[in-house]
């Protein structure tokens, strides 16, 4: 049966995150073993890496949202110090919820140290798996529809979403129509994903290890640092929007090792 919450089939009931985060993995390593065929490579690599990168990034995207959780945690007192004083709640994922900045960093530690360990590429690897990072974002973002999450300032324009008020931030019980941020995120990473396909098909200009994952890095995170503008449940540390700023940051970065690769490929041809 389909409820409002997620699927309930019998005893067992399926919230709508962990069906659209399940679909959007399921997804991503798909076109991961399609990308994998496609280049020549085995995809057994993808199911080799398969487990310890949900894992990691799991446990990484967990321990984000509890260093820095966002406003409506913070209100109902899902707070750091709360996470510490109940340690068995670290890891009870049903209560809070994740941190795309944790992902990436659970999901790269795992993949730096397993290429390090078994002597594989680490940016090939990476570029290999970019495309699927993005196609499976833009599916789990899809929950938010039913979750009424991850939305921003209020609007009048006629795509602006309904939220139920027991949905609304304090401050805001009197608007009812919002951005619906979680849409334009989604839309932006299949926009990154199909993007980044393209990319990896030119055969003008082969793309060199690296360019692939820093492009997916730098489209998402300049995505996400303008959409923080319009977004009301922020994470704040001394008044900072923490990932705003996270964002700012890797955007940056991916940008100036972008330009350095250019820039050493231009020296070489010379």
């Amino acid at each position: 049966m389909i409820e409002s919450e997620g699927l309930a089939l019998g005893i067992l009931f399926i919230p709508w995150g962990g069906i659209f985060i399940a679909l959007g993995i399921a997804c991503g390593a798909l076109l991961t073993i399609y990308e994998a065929k496609r280049r020549g490579d085995d995809p057994e690599i993808v199911y080799y890496l398969f487990l310890p990168l949900i894992i990691w990034g799991t446990l990484g995207a967990r321990f984000w949202h509890i260093l820095t959780p966002p406003l409506s945690s913070s209100q109902v007192g899902l707070t750091a110090s709360y996470y510490l004083s109940h340690p068995f709640d670290l890891l009870a994922f049903w209560v809070g919820g994740y941190g795309i900045p944790g992902a990436w960093m659970g999901v790269a530690a795992a993949m730096w140290y397993i290429a390090t360990r078994d002597e594989m590429p680490f940016w090939e690897l990476a570029d290999l798996f970019a495309p699927a990072f993005a196609l499976a974002q833009a599916i789990g973002r899809i929950s938010d529809y039913f979750n009424q999450q991850i939305y921003g300032l209020p609007t009048t324009l006629p795509w602006g979403i309904f939220i139920e008020a027991a949905r609304r931030l304090p401050g805001f019980e009197a608007q009812e129509y919002y951005h619906p941020l979680f849409a334009y995120e989604s839309i932006l990473n299949f926009a990154n994903a199909a993007f980044l396909l393209w990319l990896a098909r030119r055969v003008d200009q082969p793309q060199k290890p690296g360019n692939l994952f820093l492009t997916y890095i730098l489209f998402y995170s300049a995505a996400r640092f303008f959409l923080e503008f319009l977004r009301l449940d922020v994470a704040l540390i001394n008044g900072i929007n923490i990932n705003q700023a996270f964002f700012l940051i890797t955007a940056v970065f991916s940008a100036a090792r972008l330009y350095w690769l250019r820039r050493a490929e231009t020296v070489r041809s010379l």
